[in-house]
């Protein structure tokens, strides 16, 4: 049972990504990027901690290295998406990141020996095209899309992580320890430039959801469903971020319906919904 309901818990992060990516986008301006960062996780370990606070047992050293290495590699994704976001626009930065979703079958297949099916493929390039058709309207390549790929790699990296380490301990227990590693790592960009602290309610609110609901939960569910079903399926769930951020951008008025947007939202939830089917869960099996 819980294999069928871990893909639809994805979804709900996924839509919980989607919508912190648009409330984001109003207060960056008001608070740097990597002081942002810094705080989201911080206060978003610090809940976990709080709620409970006997979940420091579990930290053995063997958990304490895996969530480091796991929270680094999350960590060092979002510091080079964001650096590659200020040299090029977001569109861009949208389409290259959920790249991810074509890497992690790669790295799978060439690294772990995973093994993928000719119709995991075909999802896998229908979710692609979908990208491309909600990011791109132009295309070149410099620094900026170097940067943000190399975060699209790394992304790539902390799924196959979590899909190899994830079942062999408390997927509570191991989300804090990433998380921990997520805010030490942003805290050497944020310690060399300076904290800025969020400035008012607008910005607290912000951080206070995207650190307990988009970041504790989602990674919380997200480190669990990943000990059940492939990471390949994960990868391509995770990529309807992208259509949910064009869904709340639309009913919060902050941009109109397009052609554009119903194709490409369309193809990547095909992509989504075949990939999940039970008729996959054979074929898929990566482990």
């Amino acid at each position: 049972m819980s294999v069928v309901f871990a893909p639809w818990a994805l979804l709900a992060v996924a839509a919980m990504w989607g919508i912190s990516f648009v409330w984001m986008k109003d207060i960056l301006d008001q608070q740097d990027v990597y002081s942002f960062l810094t705080s989201r996780f911080v206060v978003a370990a610090l809940a976990m901690i709080i709620l409970r606070p006997k979940v420091i047992r579990s930290f053995t050293p063997r958990l304490i290295k895996k969530g480091l290495i796991i929270g680094v590699a999350l960590g060092s994704g979002y510091i080079f998406q964001t650096l590659g976001l200020e040299r090029t626009t977001p569109a861009i930065t949208g389409f290259i990141t959920g790249l991810y979703v074509v890497l992690t079958p790669l790295l799978g297949y060439f690294f772990l020996r995973h093994q993928l099916s000719r119709e995991a493929w075909i999802y896998v390039l229908i979710a692609t095209i979908g990208l491309a058709v909600l990011s791109l309207k132009g295309f070149s390549i410099g620094v900026g899309e170097i940067f943000v790929l190399l975060s699209a790699l790394l992304f790539s990296i902390h799924i196959l992580l979590l899909s190899t380490w994830s079942k062999d301990f408390d997927a509570y227990a191991l989300t804090v320890m990433q998380l921990l590693g997520c805010a030490l790592l942003c805290m050497i960009p944020t310690s060399i430039q300076g904290f800025k602290s969020p400035p008012d309610s607008q910005v607290w609110a912000v951080i206070i959801f995207t650190a307990v609901f988009a970041t504790a939960i989602a990674f919380v569910v997200q480190t669990w469903a990943q000990a059940r079903i492939s990471a390949t399926k994960v990868a391509v769930i995770l990529t309807t971020e992208v259509v949910f951020a064009a869904i709340f951008s639309v009913a919060l008025g902050r941009e109109p319906i397009t052609l554009r947007l119903l194709i490409g939202g369309t193809l990547v939830l095909v992509a989504m919904i075949a990939i999940v089917q039970p008729r996959l869960h054979e074929t898929m099996d990566e482990r």
